[in-house]
């Protein structure tokens, strides 16, 4: 274990890496960032979901707040992704802007939350930030069941998450999955995190460990 440590911080100090971690709520993507960063030196990078103003109204009324809220979201993923350029070393990043466009954002446009006007602004606002940041080095997709991620949005407790409709997970799920299928800007690397256990399961770490070392 200790020569994996090893390894990895050595990169960290001799070229400079981003990994993002993408997938649905309660996925284990913060699990995933917080045990890359606790064990091999690796900088994190958070979304800050409880500092954007609009989303206790949005969670009240999603079509008059929906363009709002992921507004803030988009511009504030931007500051992240140019933080993220900038920082020398491996980084890793909990979310990416990218699943805040195909993803959330597409599904409220597809639920009729964001119409036709405030989409065409909202996408050509994206196509202009993808053209001033960089694409991570590798992405990892981590995914789980239905059962497993409700169970785990139920047990973190967050109070606007314990509302959630399993149809609306269930719409994240299919964009994750055809947005994943059609992602080509890095190298990805897909894990499933159903039974999960980085901090315990050796030789768990020392497959993740290595599949992520072979592509970077």
């Amino acid at each position: 274990m200790l020569s994996w440590k090893l390894t990895l911080r050595a990169l960290t100090k001799s070229m400079d890496k981003s990994i993002a971690i993408a997938g649905n709520m309660g996925s284990g993507k913060s699990t995933l960032v917080e045990f890359l960063a606790r064990h091999y030196g690796i900088s994190p990078f958070y979304e800050s979901n409880d500092l954007n103003p609009y989303l206790p109204n949005f969670y009240e009324d999603m079509e008059r707040w929906a363009f709002h809220s992921q507004i803030y979201f988009l511009s504030n993923k931007f500051r992240i992704h140019q933080a993220l350029d900038r920082t020398q070393g491996v980084v890793a990043l909990d979310r990416t802007i990218f699943e805040d466009a195909e993803i959330f954002a597409t599904a409220l446009h597809k639920m009729g939350h964001l119409d036709k006007r405030d989409w065409d602004t909202y996408w050509d606002f994206y196509q202009t930030i993808l053209e001033a940041i960089n694409p991570p080095d590798l992405l990892i997709y981590v995914k789980c069941s239905m059962r497993t991620l409700r169970k785990r949005i139920k047990l973190r407790g967050r109070e606007m998450e314990q509302t959630i409709a399993l149809s609306y997970l269930k719409r994240l799920e299919g964009l994750y999955e055809k947005w994943i299928s059609s992602y080509t800007m890095s190298d990805v690397l897909v894990i499933e995190t159903d039974k999960l256990d980085y901090d315990n399961d050796l030789i768990y770490q020392l497959d993740l460990m290595e599949r992520i070392e072979t592509i970077l």
